[in-house]
């Protein structure tokens, strides 16, 4: 297979996809191995194309076809103990995860794409985190971080907005 028709068919396999694929069974269905998934879809996000690599593997972007949606960056802190309930509070008001973004010091901005809509998606992130015993993002940053957040509308984003900032996440 061409590589221009490889990544043709990433994408076409991406688009029948509602949960993210590995690229390991990106590999076995296009018969290469994952550095050559991970290369194509490198190539794929240059050429705009809205694949998310999150932890559970690759996604292709698509809000809710047709449907409009709003974003917002917000910038956060707090602490390990309340990554919980800071997720929760944003799930549970309508809104969604879509990217975590830190400042590093050494390494300048750090991005990591989340895509977190429900509190199953926070419960697996969570176990996930405690599992591999791996440092969260914003344990880097003494736990100040950027989120961009997505919802249905822009009324959503200001209640989510002002809920964090209620709790004390909130940074302005």
């Amino acid at each position: 297979m061409e590589t221009k028709d490889r990544r043709e068919k990433i994408l076409e396999i991406l688009r029948e996809q509602n949960e993210p694929l590995s690229g390991a069974d990106l590999a076995k269905q296009l018969f290469v191995s994952r550095q050559v998934i991970v290369q194509d879809i490198a190539l794929l996000r240059a050429t705009n194309k809205n694949i998310l690599s999150t932890n559970k593997g690759y996604l292709l972007y698509k809000s809710d076809e047709g449907k409009k949606s709003f974003q917002r960056t917000i910038k956060v802190k707090h602490s390990r103990e309340d990554t919980r309930d800071e997720l929760y509070t944003v799930v549970d008001l309508g809104g969604r995860f879509l990217d975590v973004v830190v400042e590093h010091e050494i390494y300048g901005q750090i991005n990591v794409d989340l895509i977190i809509h429900s509190r199953m998606d926070v419960d697996i992130f969570l176990q996930q985190a405690e599992k591999t015993k791996d440092r969260l993002l914003n344990d880097l940053t003494r736990g100040i971080h950027f989120h961009t957040i997505e919802a249905d509308t822009a009324e959503r984003l200001d209640l989510i907005e002002e809920k964090m900032k209620e709790k004390g996440y909130l940074i302005t």
